[in-house]
């Protein structure tokens, strides 16, 4: 996975594979992430078709999105450069940094999304007009 746009990179976790008795995937802040985790969310019974999350941006805001199970599409903006990347693989994350707008849709049955943040929900951070995003990392 190569990440073209800005305040945004990859992360990968271990994983482990015990055969029959399945995946084990771990993530440490100190090895895989250099902040604290302050939330921790999780996203499932999408409408594969319908659904569409994210369609935002923070102004601060750190945050590593995972696909746990099945697959879905993410769409990245830096404001310059526009980037759609295939989640699927569970170890296997993307930063969304700040300045950064993303969309998630095309969800597979079954998808599971989880995201940690370095932040507790605040709504103050949230950029949820795409025309005020463009204006803000225009200046």
């Amino acid at each position: 996975m190569n990440i073209k746009v800005k305040n945004s990179g990859v992360i990968e976790i271990q994983k482990y594979r015990d055969e029959r008795d399945g995946c084990l995937c771990i993530l440490e802040v100190g090895q895989h992430i250099d902040w604290d985790i302050k939330r921790i969310y999780y996203i499932n019974q999408l409408e594969g078709g319908i659904s569409v999350r994210g369609k935002h941006a923070h102004k601060a805001l750190e945050q590593y999105i995972f696909c746990i199970q099945g697959s879905f599409i993410l769409d990245l903006d830096d404001g310059e450069n526009e980037q759609t990347i295939n989640m699927w693989q569970d170890n296997k994350g993307v930063r969304l940094g700040p300045l950064l707008w993303h969309e998630m849709h095309s969800f597979s049955v079954g998808c599971v999304i989880m995201v940690i943040a370095n932040e507790v929900y605040d709504e103050n951070d949230y950029i949820r007009n795409y025309d005020e995003f463009k204006k803000l990392v225009n200046l």
